[in-house]
């Protein structure tokens, strides 16, 4: 059964921006985006051996489900969920699910996070049994919530995320796909964002290559790792920081990449 993007996103959203009240979009995306993650991976991957990313017993999203209500639902989240999770698949920056000040203390946190879980309940958002047109209903889900979280916050959607058209165009114009590329060949975004720019021209080129990439914010830096390892690019290298401040990698003669 095909999923109907469109529609899919649309209303998935409407129940996010709902569910959000005056909470700032900048730091609410962060949440939405590591339970979609969360859902796509345990719908993916939960249970079945040598999956790219390890989902630990007691963390996917159907244990989340089980913490709905729960007075403490944003410690259990963060203890019996993110932290698994994070450890085994070595991620870092995982947004507090806990944090008072972000998603309010006693009976607002508690509405707000089971209200936000319930949204991913919907049946349409089973990754196990459909499948979309396209190949990437990740970044394509990602990339539609990003789009109207810039537009919510007022900001350029560039500081965010590099539109897929653009990527592939990128990954076009550099040559790599006629280039003689090794496993020793390298590929290196200073401003990486979920990685998708990465991601492109490592699809265009004729063998596989080494991807590196920095990002300055947390949070999208952890969704970045963890799109290369959905995507069989478990080597590839996220570091987290200020490329113009704080550079991550260095060339020859320590210069900088």
């Amino acid at each position: 059964m095909a999923l109907k993007k469109s529609e899919l996103y649309s209303s998935l959203w409407s129940s996010c921006d709902e569910v959000r009240g005056g909470m700032d979009p900048i730091q609410y995306k962060d949440y939405v985006l590591v339970l979609l993650l969360i859902k796509y991976v345990s719908d993916k991957y939960a249970g079945m051996p040598y999956a790219p990313i390890t989902i630990p017993p007691g963390a996917s999203f159907k244990d989340m489900v089980a913490l709905k209500g729960k007075p403490d639902i944003g410690d259990q989240i963060n203890k019996k969920i993110i932290g698994p999770l994070a450890n085994a698949n070595k991620l870092s920056d995982m947004p507090d699910f806990n944090d008072p000040g972000k998603l309010g203390s006693g009976k607002e946190m508690v509405e707000r996070l089971t209200n936000l879980i319930a949204i991913f309940e919907n049946k349409s958002l089973d990754f196990s049994k459909n499948r979309t047109d396209g190949d990437d209903i990740l970044g394509d889900a990602y990339e539609y919530l990003m789009r109207h979280f810039a537009t919510e916050s007022g900001k350029s959607k560039g500081q965010f995320y590099t539109p897929a058209e653009v990527s592939r165009v990128i990954a076009q114009i550099i040559g790599i796909h006629d280039a003689e590329t090794t496993s020793a060949t390298t590929v290196y975004d200073p401003t990486c964002g979920s990685g998708s720019l990465l991601l492109k021209v490592g699809d265009e080129a004729g063998t596989r290559v080494t991807l590196y990439g920095q990002e300055k914010d947390a949070a999208t830096s952890t969704l970045a790792r963890m799109n290369m390892i959905l995507h069989n690019n478990p080597t590839a290298l996220i570091e987290q920081g200020n490329t113009l401040s704080v550079p991550k990698f260095f060339g020859s003669a320590n210069s900088l990449a």
